[in-house]
């Protein structure tokens, strides 16, 4: 089998990683035992790298087209995917053993995902600062001005120390709480009891972000939380789909 090939942004941290996107598709390729290998983009070279290679464009947030990554090619079968979600279908459906869309709970999944997305999403603009301290020069100059002007507002003033920043931690304090109250209620491990899903590769790719964004300080923060929890839940994740 031919390795498939995985388009990501690197970070000037080890091991390049840390978006969550495409740490997505990760989790999935690693599960499924999938050989893959990956093409580092930086993110002003995006849009002429995906034209180069013929990738389709994606929906940005305010609905414009856009290249983005994760972008996925299997030379096994001639696929060329855009897309985290599109890509972990397409996945499920071309390599089913060891399903992450169990009992074809696709819908339920893509239902769960927009809950999750949701929760943190107000404490958006911290996350947008943490992210782009550890980009690379070339891509650490698009990514913050193309924010600012999204936001419309300079990055300096997007989680400031002070009420801003408080706000967006009692956020993200608030989100962990809502996401244990869902594990709590499941009956075994998983969100879907014993059974592994895409539904806590979700919740693992964005821990794995936080781990690899925020300030050390920061990520024992969130360590600290709800018993541990979540330091345990990103390991498990990690160590399931063969990423130790």
């Amino acid at each position: 089998m031919l390795p498939l090939v995985l388009y990501d942004t690197p970070s000037k941290l080890p091991g390049n990683n840390w978006s969550p996107n495409p740490a997505k598709t990760r989790f999935v390729l690693g599960y499924k035992n999938l050989p893959f290998e990956t093409v580092w983009v930086e993110f002003p070279d995006i849009a002429t790298k995906m034209k180069e290679i013929g990738a389709s464009q994606n929906k940005g947030s305010d609905g414009s087209d856009i290249y983005t990554v994760p972008v996925l090619s299997d030379p096994n079968t001639g696929a060329l995917i855009t897309d985290s979600w599109v890509i972990s279908e397409y996945l499920d459906k071309t390599y089913p053993e060891k399903p992450i869309f169990p009992h074809n709970s696709n819908g339920l999944i893509n239902a769960f995902s927009a809950a999750f997305s949701g929760l943190s999403r107000p404490a958006y603009k911290f996350i947008v600062l943490r992210g782009s301290q550890i980009l690379n020069e070339p891509s650490m100059e698009y990514y913050i001005r193309t924010r600012q002007e999204f936001f419309k507002e300079n990055i300096d003033e997007f989680s400031p120390e002070g009420p801003k920043r408080d706000a967006h931690w009692e956020i993200i304090e608030k989100s962990s709480g809502a996401m244990k109250t869902w594990y709590d209620k499941s009956s075994g491990k998983w969100l879907m009891g014993d059974t592994f899903s895409y539904a806590d590769i979700l919740i693992a790719s964005g821990l794995f972000c936080f781990k690899r964004i925020l300030h050390e300080e920061e990520w024992k923060r969130i360590c600290s939380w709800n018993d541990g929890k979540w330091e345990k839940m990103l390991e498990d994740v990690e160590k399931e789909c063969n990423l130790v």
